[in-house]
């Protein structure tokens, strides 16, 4: 493969924690640096449910991982130092170390608050060797703001990314193609992007455990046991195949869809499709409000660290049923979550038409059965609210049965779901 591209991964080391030691040791000139430490960045307590969204590395020595509950952390450390999140200042320290990479290049795409991409392609010949490039970067970073990252080097956004997962902090990792079967095909399968739970199960049991062994498994069977399209992808990952761009600005979302920013950590995944469902009787109804169907479900989701990662399902045809929906989008959630603390879910229906059914000749009852139930159920919401009709699943808890768009929560307090 031609290595004609050159992608940086940046990754901030312990982004909330380091950002708020950097805040707390240079503008308050506190004597403890809280990296030096055993300590957490917290969730309120009430809010967020007490989930440790970063630690140091001492923490780390007595066994607190992130993502898990505050009072689990403090068991295991005592002397625990726990510091509440402040978003408005990690906005701020992930914008002023934006301004450092332009320096470099133009086209920047921001993964997340913490994580960047660049593609210094265009504008390596002004700086000379990429490996020395990233490391003058790193140490700028390090020097000027006071907190260390890692960098990925690799022909494209997959093995960058890869790269800068290795072993942390402070340090730059290539992953060109030729080093692929060194440095990534012994890997857990697991540690491959996209790579799931329930992908992962799959997986051990065709007796694929590295990175390396799905690389040379059979294409064709491996996409009869977890489907044609992401067959290919994570194949193709897995040998190191990535074509997508650095995106300078967020693609435009065309198509119908909401997200909701969840009130506390979801780590179940009955939960987790629960909210999907809330999220899904939403979409599908204003399809259905403006006749029109969808060909391709995306769902995205946030974790409590602020990465973001999506994935998509083309449908077999197009739909405005709920169930239909649901189940496309419970797909992808069993395909792409690693059990990542999440702060937020979308689902987004794209390849919008105006196209009739396409129902195949043994499922045309049940598709009639599920379309007429949809249209009785429309009609009744309709005439005396959305809250006339709910699903039995949601009559106890506190997930509302239709989430997203102008929801009774925002309307009541400016808040909740958020159309995307």
């Amino acid at each position: 493969m031609k290595q004609d591209r050159i992608i940086y991964h940046i990754d901030v080391n312990s982004a909330f924690l380091s950002w708020e030691a950097v805040y707390r040791t240079q503008v308050k000139k506190d004597a403890v640096d809280l990296r030096e430490i055993p300590s957490i960045i917290g969730g309120d307590e009430k809010q967020r449910h007490g989930i440790v969204l970063a630690k140091s590395i001492p923490a780390k020595r007595f066994g607190v991982r992130t993502g898990e509950p505050i009072r689990d952390a403090l068991a295991k450390c005592p002397e625990l130092v726990v510091c509440p999140p402040c978003y408005p200042l990690y906005d701020r320290c992930s914008k002023a170390m934006r301004r450092e990479f332009e320096v470099y290049s133009p086209t920047i795409e921001k993964y997340s608050v913490d994580e960047c991409f660049i593609d210094m392609t265009e504008t390596m010949r002004l700086f000379g060797d990429p490996v020395e490039t990233a490391y003058e970067l790193k140490d700028k970073i390090k020097s000027k703001l006071g907190f260390t990252v890692n960098i990925g080097v690799a022909p494209n956004k997959l093995l960058a990314k890869m790269a800068s997962d290795f072993e942390k902090p402070d340090r730059v990792h290539t992953l060109f193609y030729e080093e692929i079967p060194k440095k990534m095909w012994p890997l857990p399968v697991e540690n491959l992007f996209f790579v799931g739970r329930a992908t992962r199960k799959k997986l051990y049991n065709l007796g694929i455990f590295t990175i390396g062994q799905l690389a040379q498994f059979d294409l064709e069977l491996l996409k009869l046991h977890v489907g044609n399209k992401y067959g290919i992808m994570i194949h193709n990952y897995a040998n190191g195949i990535d074509d997508s761009r650095v995106e300078e600005e967020p693609p435009i979302n065309k198509g119908y869809g909401n997200s909701t920013t969840i009130s506390h950590d979801v780590s179940d995944w009955t939960e987790g499709k629960k909210i999907i469902l809330s999220l899904v009787e939403n979409v599908a109804a204003r399809l259905r409000q403006d006749r029109v169907k969808t060909n391709c479900i995306c769902l995205e989701l946030k974790t409590s660290g602020f990465h973001t990662y999506s994935h998509q399902k083309t449908l077999k045809g197009a739909t405005d049923i709920t169930n239909d929906i649901y189940q496309a989008a419970a797909e992808l959630f069993e395909e792409m979550w690693q059990e990542e603390p999440l702060r937020l879910i979308g689902v987004r229906a794209t390849g919008i038409t105006e196209d009739g059914y396409q129902f195949g000749l043994f499922d045309y009852q049940e598709k009639e059965k599920l379309q007429n139930m949809d249209k009785a159920i429309d009609a009744i919401r309709s005439k005396f609210g959305q809250d006339a009709v709910k699903r039995a699943s949601f009559l106890k808890g506190d997930i509302e049965h239709m989430t997203g768009g102008i929801s009774k929560k925002k309307q009541e307090e400016n808040e909740g779901g958020i159309d995307f």
